[in-house]
């Protein structure tokens, strides 16, 4: 097996896992740096808005360097999606199937069901809802919990921050509430 097969594969949690945990180590230890991507877009605000808006008034060059990460997650997530994609159908739980077959959910060849992110559904009721409603429910929850949860759940709870596990568990509740009880009723809007 070559390496770029090797890589090519699924990596279990044991490997990705450890591997991206140590990315906190690895930033305080080189310039006592946190790890999150949602502050990002309030450097890019800050750096490209002239107005005396309190909020954007910060020394954001001194964080420059969470823009240039940002940016290799995108570079990253072009790579591997153009030259490392793995072009065999993503496996699913037979259970998981059958329950999104009873909602028109039937094509896996990517990495999101196609029945659901594409274009043409954007404009519907679903779509509406699941994506501007989805993602204005994400920004604000970001900017309301102080945090994504990449920069909660990772950076805070191993540095051992009280707020971070709280909004982890909320985060983690809100998910399960979402997807066993919510997602259902808005799947079946079609």
């Amino acid at each position: 097996m070559s390496i770029l097969e090797f890589i090519k594969q699924p990596w279990p949690w044991y490997v990705a896992g450890p591997l991206i945990g140590m990315t906190v180590p690895i930033l305080l230890l080189i310039g006592n740096k946190a790890f999150g991507i949602s502050s990002s877009l309030r450097h890019i605000c800050a750096a490209c808005m002239p107005a005396k808006i309190p909020f954007f008034q910060y020394d954001w060059k001194k964080e420059a360097w969470n823009l240039f990460f940002v940016a290799g997650i995108f570079l990253g997530g072009f790579i591997a999606t153009s030259l490392l994609s793995n072009p065999s159908n993503i496996v699913l739980n037979p259970k998981l199937v059958t329950e999104l077959s009873g909602y028109g959910i039937t094509d896996y060849q990517a990495m999101v069901p196609v029945q659901l992110f594409n274009w043409s559904s954007l404009f519907t009721l679903r779509g509406l809802i699941m994506m501007v409603g989805g993602g204005f429910l994400v920004g604000f929850g970001t900017r309301y919990a102080g945090g994504c949860t990449s920069g909660h759940a990772i950076m805070g709870i191993s540095t051992l921050q009280w707020p971070s596990l709280v909004a982890t568990c909320c985060f983690m509740t809100g998910g399960f509430i979402m997807a066993n009880y919510i997602l259902p009723y808005i799947l079946l809007l079609g």
